[in-house]
């Protein structure tokens, strides 16, 4: 089988990509990735020639035209994805998000190449915190804020194709993920690579925002059960019953690396912050069997934790970047 992986060298699809070389020995993998800051080539790196990477744009028609039709699968992870990035200049999220995914199945469609579509839980919008509800395939979308918009828009059009032209798509909506080669503008790996450089960690607001944390493993390995398994033209949500406040997830990357659990501050909230995530899973259970290998939030985190502590080479050159866009951003609320 020959894949085309989009957004390859960010950090769902570089995970995704080693996970299916180090599991799928028939499978030969091209990687289309825009390398913009979210994308690294050292996430790559130590798979050598056993991958191919294309640097090109996902809106490039000529492009994506010449590279769907080489391929029997498109797995499409390319997104701008940082929710304050997308309140600070929606536009990249716009013509990423929802440009480049039409141009991607429009090329499937005139080749006629199975596609699974990478999509985000943010799209259900989100839920009160003492609602013991969780979002499932028939939660109607109600997304807050650019990023989650631009996404629900990629899934409408994905499920307006499979119905008017036929096209072989699946849709995947996720909860959050973490785990190695995240960039360090996301919420966990910051928090561990401030906690590396004695620096106190900063949460938003109150810090009892709830989100539904994913291994990025299980996730990958859940999109595979998908692509093997699941029927054309449905949409499966994937999580791992993962629930915690942004503040116990603080306290317990504090914990881990040996600091006291209160050894952080607040900062001021951001416009239109979601109060909970929480992912059903029952279908992708019940009909195909996937369950995660790690059940226990706090053992993936601790596997997080020591990758970042060994991995420094991995995430050092962008994080006085990232720290300086912070505080910039943070100045420019507080006044």
């Amino acid at each position: 089988m020959r894949i085309l992986v989009t957004g390859g060298a960010g950090f769902i699809g570089s995970n995704f990509v080693h996970l299916t070389l180090s599991t799928r020995p028939d499978v030969a993998v091209t990687v289309l990735d825009a390398m913009t800051y979210a994308g690294s080539r050292a996430s790559l790196a130590a798979l050598g020639d056993r991958v191919t990477v294309v640097e090109g744009d996902i809106t490039d028609a000529d492009l994506v035209d010449r590279l769907v039709g080489e391929h029997d699968l498109v797995v499409h992870f390319a997104a701008e994805s940082h929710n304050d990035n997308s309140l600070s200049n929606p536009w990249p999220f716009v013509h990423t998000n929802v440009v480049g995914t039409y141009t991607l199945l429009e090329a499937a469609r005139r080749h006629d190449v199975r596609y699974h579509h990478i999509s985000t839980d943010e799209v259900y919008g989100d839920l009160e915190l003492d609602d013991p509800a969780r979002f499932t395939e028939a939660t109607p979308y109600n997304p807050s804020s650019p990023y989650s918009s631009t996404k629900g828009a990629s899934d409408l059009l994905v499920r307006a194709w499979v119905r008017s032209f036929g096209l072989k798509a699946t849709i995947s909506n996720c909860s959050n993920n973490y785990g190695p080669r995240q960039h360090v503008e996301k919420f966990i790996p910051r928090q561990i690579t401030n906690v590396i450089d004695d620096i106190r960690p900063k949460l938003y607001g109150d810090g009892l925002n709830v989100r539904d944390w994913i291994h990025v493993d299980d996730h990958n390995r859940a999109v595979w059960a998908i692509i093997d398994h699941g029927q054309i033209g449905e949409t499966y949500l994937i999580g791992a019953d993962g629930e915690a406040d942004n503040k116990t997830v603080v306290h317990d990357i504090l914990e881990l690396m040996g600091k006291d659990a209160g050894d952080f501050d607040h900062v001021t909230d951001r416009p239109g912050h979601d109060r909970r995530y929480a992912i059903d899973s029952t279908r992708l259970r019940t009909e195909l069997g996937w369950e995660p290998e790690y059940p226990s939030f706090r053992e993936g985190l601790a596997a997080t934790v020591e990758w970042y502590r060994a991995n420094e080479d991995w995430w050092r050159p962008m994080k006085e970047a990232t720290e300086s866009k912070y505080a910039a951003t943070q100045s420019i609320v507080q006044r």
